[in-house]
């Protein structure tokens, strides 16, 4: 028995369906071509307001299924990194799930190893290259992150089942660049985290998108809105990804006054626009994060950056729109305005 269970934890599960049949092969190309990446190894529970337990991950990953399920017009990748778990206590099964969508059906499920490969995101990228249709045009790309912060250096446990594994900001752009090999960037990545809107993250990812939305605050497990990515053919039907993403951070920015009554803060990035001021600070933002490797964390905070006089310079906000709201209580409840770029302060 024993050996059975050693035998079906290491074996292949079979896709849905693999490929396409050929009537599917004669429908029009996707318009549209989205990766959700769901970040589900670490800790998601919270309560809601009716004191029931929660998984965030869980309900990002039915909330994107159902996203895929209602685009027939595009092509759907759903990546979900589960916690890993064992057989019997010691066989290690798989920790990742990949659904495959097309033209709102399910052709491919795929249970994966997430800890294989040389990089991070090895065994995703080869399933997104091994699985993706070739389409003669070139449709609208999207690629969305929800989980925890993604660090900027370090970032070792941020998995709860890989604790001695590292994944950075840099890690993250290395997938993208996986992903991006037969393209150029991403028309728009969206990173539901906490504190990622900052000048060292933007200038990381910019080689491969042109639209970024983040939060350069604390989001508290409330991920940014899934509704407006159902019925693209309505909400983007002439594809102007800025408009579409500006309208994406206002309604996830309403969603979240509804839950938080701390600070909200969501920032539309226009990579292009926003490359000078990013580059007039590397240099002052690389010598925090250096300080910050030598310090107790615990001493450093996130502020915006606009509230450190060595980061205020003319055109700071150029390229960038901002949805912003005041946390109810606190010392920064009366602060009405915020630049959309996080940095790292020292308290003495």
């Amino acid at each position: 028995m024993v050996l059975v269970l050693f035998l079906f934890s290491c074996s292949s599960i079979p896709s849905a369906q693999r490929g396409l049949s050929h009537e599917d092969e004669r429908v029009l190309p996707s318009r549209y071509s989205i990766i959700f990446f769901i970040h589900g190894d670490g800790n998601y529970l919270y309560h809601d307001s009716d004191g029931n337990a929660q998984r965030a991950d869980q309900k990002a990953l039915h909330a994107a299924r159902r996203v895929a399920a209602r685009n027939r017009e595009a092509e759907v990748f759903v990546f979900h990194q589960k916690p890993m778990k064992r057989t019997l206590f010691f066989f290690p099964r798989r920790d990742g799930k990949m659904y495959y969508y097309r033209h709102g059906r399910l052709y491919a499920e795929e249970s994966y190893r997430r800890h294989q490969g040389k990089t991070r995101f090895d065994p995703e990228v080869k399933l997104y290259h091994q699985f993706r249709t070739e389409e003669k045009s070139q449709p609208l790309r999207m690629f969305l992150y929800y989980g925890h912060e993604i660090p900027e250096f370090d970032g070792t446990g941020y998995d709860a089942s890989h604790s001695h594994r590292s994944f950075t900001i840099h890690d993250l752009a290395d997938g993208l660049n996986g992903f991006t090999r037969d393209f150029t960037r991403f028309d728009l990545l969206v990173l539901s985290t906490c504190f990622n809107g900052t000048p060292y993250s933007i200038s990381a990812l910019s080689p491969y998108a042109q639209t970024i939305v983040a939060s350069p605050d604390n989001l508290h497990l409330s991920y940014f809105a899934f509704e407006p990515f159902e019925w693209l053919d309505i909400r983007l039907r002439d594809g102007e990804m800025p408009e579409f993403a500006n309208n994406f951070a206002r309604q996830s920015f309403e969603q979240l006054k509804e839950d938080i009554h701390t600070t909200i803060t969501v920032a539309v990035y226009d990579v292009d626009r926003v490359k000078g001021y990013v580059h007039a600070v590397d240099s002052l933002y690389d010598h925090a994060l250096t300080s910050l490797k030598g310090e107790n964390p615990g001493f450093f905070e996130h502020i915006d950056c606009a509230d450190d006089s060595v980061y205020v310079l003319p055109g700071m906000s150029e390229g960038v729109e901002v949805f912003y709201r005041p946390p109810r209580f606190g010392r920064s409840q009366n602060k009405q305005n915020h630049s959309g770029w996080g940095c790292w302060v020292f308290q003495h």
